[in-house]
């Protein structure tokens, strides 16, 4: 069997297609969550704290010089990422636990 033939066989099985589509709502859904995460979020927990942009929030290791620029540890962009994992984590959770209970419901065939 030609490679050819083995790749055509395995991108049109069902579970390769499946798989692509996930990976591009995988894709979008990030994007939303990144939106929500920046955009609704953190501004009022940013106001709530006293104006601050999380985004903003680092250490400056060492500072900027003519020929060098600074180096800063950014953990305000961190404590985003972890907000914006924390999310899908939990959006995934909550998908996966309707489609049991769906699974539950459904007459077993």
């Amino acid at each position: 069997m030609s490679i050819l033939k083995e790749f055509k066989d395995f991108a049109i099985k069902c579970n390769a297609v499946d798989m692509a589509v996930g990976i591009v709502i995988g894709v979008s859904f990030g994007k939303i969550v990144n939106s929500l995460v920046n955009d609704v979020i953190m501004p009022p927990i940013g106001l709530v704290l006293g104006g601050v942009d999380f985004k903003d929030l680092k250490i400056v290791l060492k500072k900027a010089t003519v020929d060098k620029p600074a180096v800063n540890l950014n953990y305000g962009q961190f404590i985003n990422n972890v907000i914006d994992f924390l999310i899908v984590v939990f959006s995934i959770f909550i998908v996966v636990k309707v489609i049991n209970n769906l699974r539950k419901l459904s007459p077993k065939q």
